[in-house]
């Protein structure tokens, strides 16, 4: 009984020294004030400041083209240009994905389109809390290319202060639980195909960021 004690104890102190550390690097994470150029760009939807983001790039010839990842099924892409204050010229070099619905999803998604474009330099996009994860699953998919991260940042967290900060702890929290569940998937083997990324074995299970 000691001993299983004793491992449960130190699994918990584990889990919660991982959890510090991963919630202080992910609230010191800032955006790049200037990127270095890229072949293309790749956001991950799930807020309008990632989009403004990923979009301003592209106008600054950061990327020749740019790849939104699980855009909702039935936003047709004249709201998408319209709600991101695009102008026509700018939106013809973005592409759009809708069949992504999670961050798994998303990976296998832009593999797809970057084979297809052939890319090797990549500037990905998201929020810095999803960023670990994000890098995660699309290196294991584009072991070849170069990802550079933009993390966006909604709210200054540094400092600790995402101790004192409910909501904040709350999407630390769950962020850091699914980094470490896609970490124990282990490495998703890939073969190259005619059409783009074939994932060789079953896809791991889990919806949602």
């Amino acid at each position: 009984m000691r001993r299983f004690l004793f491992v449960v104890f130190t699994a918990a102190l584990v889990f919660a020294g991982g959890f510090a550390i991963f919630a202080t690097h992910v609230s010191r994470l800032s955006t790049p004030a200037d990127p270095s150029q890229a072949d293309a760009i790749i956001v991950l939807t799930g807020g309008q400041s990632r989009l403004d983001a990923a979009l301003g790039l592209l106008k600054a010839g950061k990327g020749e083209r740019l790849l939104i990842s699980g855009v909702h099924p039935a936003a047709t892409r004249r709201q998408l240009q319209v709600a991101t204050g695009s102008d026509k010229a700018l939106f013809n070099r973005v592409d759009i994905d809708r069949a992504a619905l999670d961050t798994i999803g998303n990976a296998q998604e832009s593999a797809k389109w970057v084979e297809n474009h052939d890319y090797q330099r990549l500037i990905l996009v998201t929020n810095n809390y999803h960023m670990p994860r994000s890098l995660l699953e699309m290196g294991r998919l584009l072991p070849r290319a170069s990802l550079t991260p933009y993390p966006v940042v909604n709210s200054k967290l540094d400092d600790g202060k995402w101790l004192t900060e409910p909501k904040a702890f709350r999407v630390l929290f769950t962020e850091y639980n699914k980094y470490l569940l896609a970490l124990a998937r282990g490495i998703v083997p890939v073969r190259p195909s005619g059409e783009g990324i074939v994932v060789a074995q079953a896809q791991a299970a889990g919806k949602g960021e």
